[in-house]
């Protein structure tokens, strides 16, 4: 049996009721079937992105976030879209994580989805994500995207996903991902 691989989810809403933060809940009870474990990282309790802080040395929250991203084998990205683009909080999650030294993003593999009640599902903010991946050294998964639109018909008043063709879909792309991570590993 290969050991399962060790994926970090990092969410881009701090709602408490986001649909978002949902599919990253699908993705970790659906992950045992395609081989991983998927722990949830927590970006909530980072400060805002001050040089002036980075230089007298990392938060300490910074620093385990940063130490997630290194134990990882990969990265689980579920994000919704702010402005045609990507979450301001994400984004600071990734500045602060990615500062040298040794940033630790550089060569993982990663998977991108998000959900929103719009009819694109979050195109446009995986479009920029992957910008910023690309320049952080990621290797991002292609195909499957996971884009779920009209979220608020995929998931109930609870937060369970009710929609099994999305359901089926994250558990394609976890196992895309797990194929991806082990190909990049034998590389």
């Amino acid at each position: 049996m290969t050991t399962p691989l060790n994926v970090l989810g990092i969410c881009g809403s701090l709602r408490q009721a986001s649909y978002n933060a949902a599919a990253l809940r699908v993705a970790q009870a659906l992950a045992p079937d395609a081989g991983m474990r998927i722990t949830i990282a927590d970006i909530a309790d980072l400060p805002l992105y001050n040089e002036d802080l980075r230089t007298e040395g990392f938060p300490a929250t910074v620093e385990r976030f940063r130490e997630q991203i290194r134990a990882a084998d990969a990265l689980l990205f579920v994000t919704p879209e702010y402005n045609y683009s990507i979450p301001g909080v994400l984004k600071n999650a990734i500045d602060w994580a990615s500062r040298p030294p040794e940033q630790p993003f550089a060569g993982k593999p990663a998977a991108i989805m998000g959900a929103s009640p719009g009819a694109i599902g979050t195109a446009r903010a995986q479009y920029h994500l992957r910008q910023v991946l690309v320049f952080l050294d990621v290797h991002p998964l292609n195909k499957p995207e996971v884009m779920i639109g009209a979220a608020h018909e995929r998931f109930d008043a609870q937060g369970q996903l009710i929609h099994e063709p999305t359901r089926e879909f994250i558990g394609k792309m976890l196992a895309a991902l797990a194929a991806w991570t082990r190909q990049l590993a034998r590389a």
